[in-house]
């Protein structure tokens, strides 16, 4: 199924948005969210949405809302905004295609405004469905749900890093050991 035929599938199965103090925002496999709640009645003239080599800035009536290099790689000439409901200023940012399936932001900025591990292991869950929509073109997966148990908490490493770590450790305390047996010493 081509990418452009899931247009619809957040709207059937719903969005995992992350809330922020000026809105919120979420993700799907081509595209991030921002939607920031403005003044009523404010006007396309006094927003200025800036997007740079993966930095965005963004300002409504000269207030800066929020401004850093994004935690992940779009598209920064496909970037769109528009005004809702007289109140909402939604931003649409295209992702670059990933090289891993399993590559969810975990927060909108490098720096700022992260998921808590329950929203990022729901954003994990629907976009893992999505690209079951993909590669399942015959089926629909928005209802669907996940009982599957993520490994990995945001910022944290992968099991599989411990683990090598911990073998490391016990391997290098095991020859610390002999060596000092070997020469008569005790630690």
């Amino acid at each position: 199924m081509p990418l452009d035929d899931l247009s619809h599938f957040d709207e059937k199965s719903g969005i995992v948005p992350c809330a922020t103090p000026w809105g919120r925002w979420w993700q799907t496999v081509q595209e991030v969210n921002i939607e920031v709640t403005i003044p009523l009645g404010t006007r396309s003239k006094d927003i200025k949405v800036k997007l740079v080599s993966n930095e965005i800035e963004c300002t409504v009536l000269n207030q800066l809302i929020f401004k850093g290099k994004l935690f992940g790689v779009v598209r920064s000439d496909e970037m769109i905004w528009t005004i809702e409901d007289g109140n909402k200023l939604w931003i649409v940012l295209s992702k670059i295609p990933q090289k891993r399936k399993d590559e969810v932001w975990e927060a909108l900025l490098m720096d700022n405004y992260a998921a808590d591990p329950y929203t990022f292991h729901e954003m994990r869950k629907k976009m893992d469905l999505e690209w079951f929509q993909i590669e399942n073109p015959g089926f629909d997966f928005s209802k669907a749900k996940l009982s599957k148990a993520y490994d990995r908490l945001p910022g944290m490493p992968f099991p599989s890093q411990i683990n090598e770590e911990l073998e490391d450790s016990e391997a290098s305390a095991s020859t610390k050991e002999e060596r000092s047996k070997a020469k008569g010493e005790w630690l």
